[in-house]
């Protein structure tokens, strides 16, 4: 057993937000894509194995699985997902956060040759410190506009507009999202807007009441009718880099204009005939699951041995001597369609309701800043070889993400997928007979101690 990065150089999106007129990316190894328009076909609904989807909100995990119902592919229902995360889990993801993913589209014609990839859209610390509640600058359409042009078969438009209208119409508050409510809901609602959202009639939201973000809704409509750039180099830009400063989290539209979402190459480890790629630097949750698979898959005993590991390479990567201190939320996600693509995403505010503010009039809860907060491990994975897919893990749980990524790849890799250990949590999709061939062989596995779910379909 080995571990490798794939050689080459690091390659940034900068050109791809930059107008929301653009049509595609036009870095360099990029397929065309179709981000802005309408669709060419009405969807049918498709019979037979569509995929599945994996999430730890439910309602996210349905809209998802609705794309891949209707012919969309595993990164448009990835980016549907995201973005409906946003609106319905609050708590973990959300525009002014980011986050990271590994995508994998197997064949010789795909953008990466068949090899996964990682796409790195970290919520970034300002230029300037400073601030009452540092905030970070938002980095999840970014990263989730790269990921649909990159690996997308649809317009981006059309993977927005069910985040929208979740945030417009309002929906029942989830057992996940309450649960994270539940502790936070008095210092949360100190702050007007998220008080205004939180706790409309003046108490605090619990699971089936109704949330409805108004706010965010016409941010998002802005994002879908004039693109991402817009939010990036635009009057939307200028309007949330305003409205952060007034919530006490300062950040720029110079910011904004140049932090920018990356492709680099996935860290690969060699299992067998299969290899594991786990999302890379920056997000060093993939070097922390890397370490703990690789001691596991040496001996699926050594479960301390592997959080050891895990915690060890995640110290080295940010220089931390006295070893990691306490590390704040994330939520994750697995997406595999019936072609056997596959994306794999870790998600996070950088704290629990990021700042715990939300710059007024966008409905954008604004992430911590990493400059003011630890960074939490974001980890997730993809397996694969020359057959096709193989399995694919999200990870979640603080210090013990890592921990849970190898540990539940090595359980999907060993034909099954018991539960991580704690505090980790894992979703899990793994297919025994590889993908595409073996539609039946796929088992989809939500944590059991999560109020997420699973679904997948034959």
């Amino acid at each position: 057993m080995f571990l490798r990065v794939h050689s080459g150089r690091l390659r940034l999106l900068v050109s791809c937000c930059l107008s929301a007129s653009l049509g595609g990316c036009s870095a360099p190894g990029y397929v065309k894509r179709k981000i802005f328009g309408p669709e060419d076909n009405s969807p049918k609904i498709l019979s037979g194995f569509i995929g599945g989807v994996v999430a730890d909100e439910p309602r996210a995990a349905l809209t998802a699985k609705e794309v891949l119902a209707t012919g969309g592919n595993a990164a448009d229902a990835a980016v549907t997902l995201a973005f409906v995360l946003a609106v319905t889990l609050p708590s973990r993801a959300g525009l002014g956060g980011g986050g990271a993913c590994v995508a994998y589209q197997p064949g010789a014609d795909s953008p990466n040759k068949g090899v996964p990839e990682g796409i790195v859209f970290l919520p970034a610390a300002p230029a300037a410190a400073g601030g009452e509640r540092p905030a970070a600058v938002p980095m999840l359409a970014r990263g989730l506009y790269l990921l649909s042009a990159r690996y997308g078969s649809r317009n981006f438009a059309t993977l927005l507009a069910p985040a929208e209208e979740v945030a417009r119409s309002g929906f029942p508050v989830s057992r996940a999202l309450a649960v994270d409510l539940a502790p936070v809901a008095g210092p949360l609602i100190g702050d007007p807007g998220a008080a205004s959202v939180f706790a409309p009639g003046g108490a605090v939201l619990t699971e089936g009441g109704t949330l409805r973000q108004p706010d965010l809704a016409e941010t998002l409509s802005q994002l879908r009718a004039l693109g991402v750039g817009d939010l990036y180099q635009g009057i939307l830009g200028q309007k949330v880099a305003a409205s952060a400063a007034a919530a006490g989290g300062p950040f720029t539209s110079e910011d904004l204009r140049r932090n920018v979402a990356a492709l680099v190459p996935a860290i690969d480890t060699a299992a067998g005939e299969d290899t594991v790629s786990f999302v890379p630097q920056p997000a060093d949750g993939g070097l922390a699951a890397a370490a703990a698979f690789g001691v596991l898959h040496g001996n699926p005993g050594d479960v301390q041995g592997a959080g050891a590991a895990s915690q060890a390479a995640a110290a080295k990567a940010r220089g931390s001597a006295g070893g990691l201190p306490a590390l704040p939320a994330s939520t994750s996600f697995v997406v595999v369609d019936r072609k056997g693509d596959a994306v794999a995403c870790a998600l996070t505010l950088n704290n629990l309701f990021g700042t715990g503010r939300i710059a007024p009039g966008t409905g954008i809860l604004l992430a911590a800043s990493p400059a003011a907060k630890p960074a939490p491990l974001l980890a997730a994975g993809v397996a694969w070889s020359g057959r096709g897919f193989r399995a694919a893990v999200g990870a979640s749980g603080q210090n013990a993400a890592g921990l849970a990524a190898g540990f539940a790849m090595e359980g999907a890799l060993a034909g099954g997928a018991p539960p991580v250990p704690d505090p980790g949590r894992a979703n899990v999709v793994s297919c025994t007979g590889y993908l595409p061939g073996a539609p039946a062989s796929c088992r989809f596995k939500v944590d059991p101690r999560v109020a997420g779910l699973a679904l997948g379909s034959e």
